[in-house]
């Protein structure tokens, strides 16, 4: 049926008529609404895990962690020679200024905020734990659902198999240097290239939703004393509730990172072309300028 045809699969294909480019039904229902649910769910995701974060801006590896014990990462504030504080990262032993961003900001009425990362960022944007994981708890079960419901009909409809894994072609070192190429010289497809997603794409969404998403999951349910309780293995593989909660943020920028390059990508691929598909599902491709 054509309302399953998603990218690749083009059952409904307007006809090349002189001066018009032609147009693939992109993106199945299925596709748009769960993507437009997670758009609205993971950014206040990220907010509410700021919150909470903000709690205890350090991350441990292992079992325990506190305030004196040694961190991996530390965001906060330091007193300068002249009496003012300033904003501080801290990665590893390397101590970055930070003042604006993190550490210290700019809080409500203009007056200086001390804490990990500022209050825009955060849901809510003042400092309360409870509402935070609230939020979070809420959120992250409404993710589980609209990630399943993405992952059981990309199998029913052939979605996952047609369009995103990666075929023996796909992975060819050949290919996946030219894609590399195309990507550096910021040269998109265009013709029957467009109609699919190049390998870089496939391994990027792969290992998001099959591989970072999970983790993200299974490390936020680690992290819950009642999870615990059901499933103590699952905090001993991750190797314990700061190692888990270390693995949680580092996921969540992970994320970000990604969505960040996605996000890059639709504008210089065409913003109003890829916005569209993902609107209405039908994406007019981009001409190929040697046929």
């Amino acid at each position: 049926m054509a309302s399953e045809a998603t990218l690749g699969s083009h059952s409904e294909i307007s006809p090349p008529l002189r001066g018009r480019r032609e147009v693939i039904y992109r993106h199945s229902v299925v596709v748009r609404i769960t993507h437009w649910v997670n758009v609205l769910v993971l950014s206040l995701l990220l907010m509410s895990g700021l919150n909470i974060f903000n709690a205890h801006a350090e991350l441990y590896w292992g079992k325990f962690g506190a305030n004196f014990d040694p961190s991996w990462l530390a965001i906060g504030s330091a007193h300068t020679a002249a009496g003012g504080q300033i904003g501080i990262l801290r990665v590893f032993g390397l101590t970055f200024d930070t003042t604006g961003v993190l550490g210290v900001s700019t809080g409500p009425h203009g007056a200086s905020l001390h804490q990990g990362f500022p209050a825009w960022s955060t849901l809510p944007s003042w400092r309360d734990l409870a509402t935070a994981r609230r939020w979070h708890f809420f959120l992250a079960w409404i993710f589980v659902a609209n990630g399943l419901i993405y992952l059981l009909m990309g199998l029913v409809n052939g979605h996952l198999r047609r369009d995103l894994a990666p075929t023996p072609a796909d992975l060819s070192p050949a290919n996946i240097g030219r894609s590399i190429l195309d990507h550096i010289r910021l040269k998109h497809p265009t013709g029957e290239a467009a109609k699919r997603y190049n390998v870089l794409q496939k391994l990027a969404y792969v290992a998001v939703a099959l591989v970072l998403l999970p983790l993200t999951v299974m490390t936020g349910l680690a992290m819950s004393p009642g999870f615990d309780a059901i499933a103590p293995w699952v905090l001993d593989l991750l190797g314990g509730r700061q190692s888990a909660r270390s693995i949680h943020f580092i996921c969540a920028n992970l994320i970000v990172l990604f969505v960040i390059v996605h996000v890059v990508e639709v504008f210089l691929a065409g913003f109003v072309n890829e916005i569209g598909s993902m609107i209405t599902g039908r994406y007019a491709l981009p001409r190929d300028h040697h046929s």
